[in-house]
């Protein structure tokens, strides 16, 4: 038995899992490939975690209430509208 934590068979039952037909050198070459991934998850288990407290400030600007446009104004440079609202063009 290999070293690997994955292997053929586990690989072969995610493709069935997921409707997938795979020939057996993509069932070799996915096996490679997530041992590969699951290596990685293991490097990030050894990242020490930091503990530190965020410091929460509000970036954003206080709402300030401004004159709109009027409605004329801003149907100006529609290229249709239709009793007074903008006209686009049918979704089917």
């Amino acid at each position: 038995m290999s070293d690997s934590p994955v292997d053929s068979e586990e690989v072969r039952h995610v493709a069935e899992l997921a409707r997938v037909d795979l020939a057996d050198e993509e069932v070799e070459e996915f096996t490679a490939q997530f041992a590969d991934i699951l290596s990685y998850f293991d490097t990030l288990d050894e990242v020490p975690e930091v503990e530190s407290e965020e410091e929460l400030v509000n970036v954003m600007r206080p709402d300030e209430v401004r004159e709109g446009l009027t409605q004329e104004e801003a149907l100006r440079n529609a290229a249709e509208t239709e009793a007074g609202q903008f006209k686009g063009p049918r979704v089917s």
